[in-house]
């Protein structure tokens, strides 16, 4: 018969290898007695627990009052002082304090029924407290709850208790009775002495108002009046100068265009005042048409011609009218200059007015200046009074009152404890606990009966030394892709017991195509690299492409792999549903499969069969295919996906016939240049290839796959033998089908050549799958 095999000598079961929700399953009633026993308990807890309410006020402590910008040394010792908060707590929480809260009317009879209710002190003490302030100070004491709020200066004043009002009243009371505390304690002395400096404040501000009033009386008997920047009469000056300037200007203008124009009489037609107006340029062209016609139809016709007669006519018309228009124009010029010359005599004779008026001011303007001294003499004093004032005002204000209500208690809408979702939720959680420890419990029963049954049974068969045939547990992790589905071990007693090792591939590739629904096209063995190299030079080779460049001309030489490359080749261009596949997608679930490689040496191969062939790298993080191939540097993918360049411009040929490349781009740039637009342009304009083939992303970087293989015609899986899982593959293929991708089939990398000889003997590299 068949018996599990034990993971130790004493325990015929390993635990371990149960999935701990399994072991709950098995219990399922166990736990489930556990989870509604407890849930019943806290229900019942609920309803029985006596409901009570809080109510909460807050003050803040040695806050700067709002309207105070400058504040004294008193506000600096106070503001982020813990021990000045400290200090209001012990206030606060004072007997005194409570004292004067209860002392509110109306709060005793309402502590006294609270008593009643809450059943917590005798009904004497209950009696008490109406008459009995010190048993009422008690009483309440127990139920505050005062303290800070984190580590801010904000005070909260709390009360419990089974009636909301009660809660409110209690909690407001307190709060009242300490800020009116506050604002009673610490009399400033400093009111008389800012009283004294507001009546010396008031008296120089008369003192100063009566001085500003006689010295614009002055002004204004003396017309001194000031206009915007400076006196009225320094203005006008000022005014008059630039008005005669811009008059002496344009009158000297406007002499110019005149004299000009009579300068040459004959050709006034030519002068710039003349040509710019916008009449005569008309007529002049008018002119032109008519002169070009009469020259044209002079040709055909006689002098005598009507049509002759009528162009002549149009003609002197049109010269009438050009010398109309330019005697005008020296008309408007004249009257310009008239007006012109006119204003500037205007102007002369004000700007010596105002000269003379300047005179007569300065004198006025010296004694103004003495008065005007003696005035701001007075506004400082003034100003330094009001500033004293102001400052011995705010040292009051600091004095009295260091603390501002932010809010009184509310009148509390739901109770306090219990509450309902939190109390049941606390509930549920221990039920859960407890009933999981109740089935872990109870299975660790049953394995140690089970165990005490089966220790016989396997004595017996030693002592028979019976062969057995033993099943090999499988362990409950994600089983790697060189790994098989758990398979039936055969052993006997005289030989040691010893775990499977790693089947070969194909036991896996049944479970692999099952799991992903992809069937695996090819297994390409693994490529040897010259014993020269280090596995630590091939690891920092792989991180700039320079093992691609040496690993591909070994992979044409390889005779195994070049075979693999065939069938893999066949699957494609000749597929089982008859789809014709253009643009295929080369992904893997992780990095180091093996991926840039398995892409340009099936492009190769590709491209030696006479196919055109068109690489794209969207590896943008590690582009790797540019230094493989030793292509000239440019702005490759990373160019078209910002419109920097065209497709055709970005396509580089390799040494091989018929291949063509897409490079990624000089320098590594954001995975976010895919998701644009023009990505899916560059894929049609690539229709014009036999086959095209895409460079995946590497897995590391944050890119959804989907969103390319939804572009794309079909998705190719690359996976590296001894090291992809079947989780990694299952979810990579489950992303392409979600976007709408076709996953075509799975290529299995690196597959031992089935020497037997252990793979760290064999010079195989693992170099180029690193540069995936």
């Amino acid at each position: 018969m068949f018996i599990r095999r034990p993971a130790t000598t004493e325990n015929p079961i390993d635990p371990s290898i149960e999935s701990p929700l399994l072991k709950i399953w098995r219990h399922r009633q166990i736990f489930a007695g556990v989870a509604c026993a407890v849930m019943i308990i806290t229900v019942l807890a609920l309803l029985i627990i006596p409901v009570r309410y809080l109510a909460t006020g807050s003050v803040i402590v040695a806050e700067q009052e709002p309207s105070n910008s400058n504040a004294s040394a008193a506000w600096a010792s106070k503001i982020g002082d813990p021990a000045d908060v400290e200090s209001q707590l012990i206030v606060i929480k004072s007997p005194r304090l409570i004292r004067l809260a209860v002392d509110t009317p109306g709060l005793r009879e309402a502590a006294s029924a609270e008593c009643f209710a809450r059943g917590g002190f005798n009904t004497s003490n209950c009696e008490e407290m109406k008459t009995d302030t010190a048993v009422l100070v008690d009483y309440a004491a127990g139920n505050y709850s005062i303290g800070a709020v984190g580590r801010s200066r904000v005070i909260n004043i709390a009360y419990t208790s089974p009636s909301a009002a009660t809660a409110q009243k209690m909690a407001n009371a307190l709060t009242n009775a300490f800020l009116e505390e506050q604002r009673t304690t610490n009399a400033n002395s400093r009111e008389a002495a800012a009283s004294y400096l507001w009546t010396q404040a008031k008296q120089l501000d008369a003192e100063v108002r009566e001085a500003d009033a006689k010295i614009q009386a002055f002004r204004r008997n003396r017309g001194l009046a000031r206009g915007q920047q400076a006196p009225i009469w320094s203005e006008r000056l000022t005014s008059v100068s630039q008005q005669l300037a811009n008059a002496e200007n344009a009158r000297a203008e406007a002499a110019a265009r005149l004299q000009e124009i009579k300068a040459n009489q004959a050709r006034a037609i030519d002068s710039p005042a003349v040509q710019s107006s916008r009449s005569v340029t008309d007529l002049k062209q008018q002119l032109t048409v008519v002169t070009a016609q009469l020259a044209s139809q002079s040709n055909s016709l006689g002098p005598r011609h009507p049509s002759i007669r009528g162009l002549e006519q149009e003609q002197a018309a049109i010269r009438e009218r050009i010398n109309t228009e330019v005697a005008s124009i020296i008309a408007s010029v004249q009257k310009t200059y008239d007006s012109n010359d006119a204003i500037v005599k205007s102007l002369t004779k004000q700007l010596d007015d105002a000269k003379a008026d300047a005179g007569s001011a300065t004198s006025d303007e010296a004694s103004i200046e003495s008065l005007a001294r003696n005035t701001e003499i007075k506004r400082a004093q003034y100003a330094e009074l009001y500033r004293r004032a102001s400052e011995l005002e705010t040292e009051r204000r600091v004095l009295i009152g260091n603390t501002r209500l932010v809010s009184l208690a509310e009148l509390p809408a739901k109770p306090f404890f219990p509450k309902k979702l939190p109390f049941l939720a606390a509930g549920g959680t221990i039920a859960l606990l407890l009933a999981c420890v109740a089935a872990f419990f109870g299975d660790r029963i049953k394995l140690d009966r089970l165990t005490q049954l089966l220790t016989p049974v396997r004595r017996a068969a030693d002592a028979d030394a019976t062969p057995v045939s033993r099943i090999v547990p499988t362990p409950s992790v994600t089983p790697d892709v060189s790994v098989a589905p758990p398979v039936a071990e055969v052993a006997t007693t005289d030989t040691p017991v010893a775990r499977t090792s790693s089947p070969s591939l194909a036991g896996s590739s049944s479970e692999l195509s099952v799991v992903t629904g992809a069937p695996v096209l090819a297994r390409l063995p693994a490529v040897q690299r010259e014993l020269s190299e280090s596995p630590i030079g091939a690891i920092l080779a792989a991180q700039s492409g320079a093992s691609l460049a040496r690993a591909l001309p070994q992979a044409r030489e390889d005779r195994h792999y070049q075979d693999a490359l065939r069938d893999l080749a066949e699957s494609i261009l000749s597929p089982a549903d008859g789809k014709i596949r253009k643009t295929i997608l080369v992904a893997s679930p992780s990095t180091a499969e093996g991926k840039t490689f398995l892409t340009l040496s099936l492009a190769s191969y590709l491209a030696e069969t006479g196919r055109n062939v068109l690489v794209i790298e969207c590896d943008l993080g590690a582009p790797k295919i540019e230094t493989a191939l030793g292509l000239r540097s440019g702005l490759g993918l990373q160019g078209i996906l910002r419109n920097e360049i065209m497709p055709r411009e970005a396509v580089v040929s390799t040494g091989t016939p018929n291949l063509d490349v897409i490079p990624a781009g000089p320098y590594p740039a954001s995975a976010e240049l895919l998701m644009r637009k023009p990505l899916g342009d560059l894929l049609l304009w690539a229709q014009t290839y036999d086959v095209v083939l895409v460079d995946a992303p590497s897995p590391g970087i944050q890119t959804d796959i989907g969103v390319l293989a939804k572009q794309v015609d079909s998705v190719l899986l690359c996976m590296r033998s001894g090291r992809s899982s079947i989780g990694q593959a299952v979810a990579t293929s489950s992303a392409v089908r979600v976007a709408g991708g076709d996953l075509m089939g799975i290529a299995i990398t690196m597959v031992p050549d089935g020497s037997g000889t252990p793979r760290s003997a064999r010079p195989l590299t693992d170099a180029y799958a690193g540069a995936s």
